[in-house]
């Protein structure tokens, strides 16, 4: 059922400006079956045709789309919107049909990985851990000093179960309801770098904690930190990965816009020399794993009291946090009405259920995401 309920906000306090971009993982399937398909090569080498430059991920039934650098949130609409539809249109010329879940509604072939040296060596050295496709949307702010990365990560950390709850799109794997609105969170957190990231007070701090994990072996390489947020290795930015991919693409700008003015947020507090809060690394796990269990239909733990509350409640103490932020892009009002539809009719976990608990078939779960997933690129488009 859709989680219901007024949003009321009032100010708090203003921000600045950074860059924005955004990367969306996709399953492909069979448009007949709804089972994935392992054509990711073939589908990137349609887009390139199409003029988009797709990714391969893990799973050879994955692509990703990422946008160009953006100097406001709201202009990743349009970016968004074509590059879902450009990447659609790529997945059918390849005889696929694109799909924005968390994880597959049916399982994929076992075993099967991309063929690039890094992912082959990732398979053979983590085995069993490689297995399971997972879709997520990554949120990259451009935060060019990185001990200012770091510490804007602490501010980030209490929002981060909040963020995940909003975006659930992953109830629904290998055939069967998991009991979890993001089974893709729980099913991310089997490598041994994911997860909630450690606070630390500087970039000294964070490499040195990304370092003992290279030494130990634990990952094969920096771009293996898989935290929930992270400084990359390759950009000067922050990205955050705590959300599933968003069913549509309305979800994921108000999602990149919320990021973005959190980023902002923080670095208002951090001029202003207030500290960042501070959580417990423990129950903050625990906060992420009920986002993850529940979503939005459901509750959320409040990291002040240790105690449970509507996760829709959450939503709206984030929408309160940031609005100065907000008003200050011009954005507010498109954010408060996106998270207003949202809570009305249901995210992504909300939706694929409803239709089973109506008494759909998985089957009718995949068609519906998949037009979930053009939704708002464009009035003639519809998954093949």
């Amino acid at each position: 059922m859709a989680a219901t309920g007024p949003i009321d906000t009032s100010p708090v306090r203003g921000g600045t400006a950074a860059t924005i971009g955004v990367e969306e993982e996709f399953v492909l399937v069979d448009p007949r079956t709804g089972d994935p398909i392992l054509r990711s090569l073939d589908v990137v080498e349609a887009g390139r045709a199409l003029g988009i430059e797709l990714e391969v991920e893990l799973s050879p039934c994955q692509v990703e789309t990422a946008t160009a650098v953006c100097t406001h949130p709201q202009d990743l609409r349009e970016q968004l919107r074509r590059s879902r539809a450009t990447a659609v249109e790529a997945a059918a010329r390849a005889g696929c049909r694109l799909v924005a879940v968390g994880t597959p509604i049916f399982e994929p072939p076992s075993g099967a990985v991309t063929g690039t040296p890094r992912y082959q060596r990732m398979a053979q050295h983590y085995r069993g851990v490689a297995d399971g496709v997972i879709c997520g949307c990554h949120v990259h702010i451009g935060v060019d000093d990185r001990d200012r990365a770091a510490r804007i990560i602490n501010y980030l950390r209490p929002w981060l179960p909040t963020l995940l709850a909003l975006t659930a799109n992953s109830p629904i794997a290998d055939g069967r309801d998991t009991g979890h609105a993001s089974w893709r969170y729980l099913r991310w957190g089997r490598w041994p770098s994911a997860g909630v990231p450690p606070q630390c007070a500087s970039a000294a701090d964070y490499d040195a904690a990304v370092e003992s994990l290279l030494t130990t072996g634990t990952i094969l390489d920096p771009r293996m930190i898989y935290w929930d947020v992270r400084i990359s290795a390759h950009h000067p930015t922050l990205e955050i990965r705590i959300a599933d991919v968003p069913a549509t693409v309305e979800e994921t700008v108000t999602l990149a816009t919320l990021v973005y003015a959190l980023v902002a947020d923080a670095t208002a507090s951090i001029e202003r020399g207030e500290a960042a809060p501070s959580v417990d690394q423990e129950l903050l796990r625990a906060a992420c794993w009920r986002a993850a269990r529940d979503g939005l239909a459901g509750h959320g733990v409040d990291l002040g009291s240790a105690q449970l509350v509507p996760a829709v409640d959450l939503i709206r103490r984030l929408l309160v946090q940031v609005r100065p932020v907000l008003e200050e892009l011009d954005a507010y009002r498109p954010v408060h009405d996106s998270l207003s539809v949202t809570l009305d009719r249901g995210n992504g976990a909300i939706s694929q259920r409803r239709i089973i608990e109506s008494g759909g078939s998985f089957t009718d779960v995949v068609t519906d995401a998949a037009r979930r997933t053009v939704e708002g690129c464009g009035p003639d488009l519809r998954p093949s």
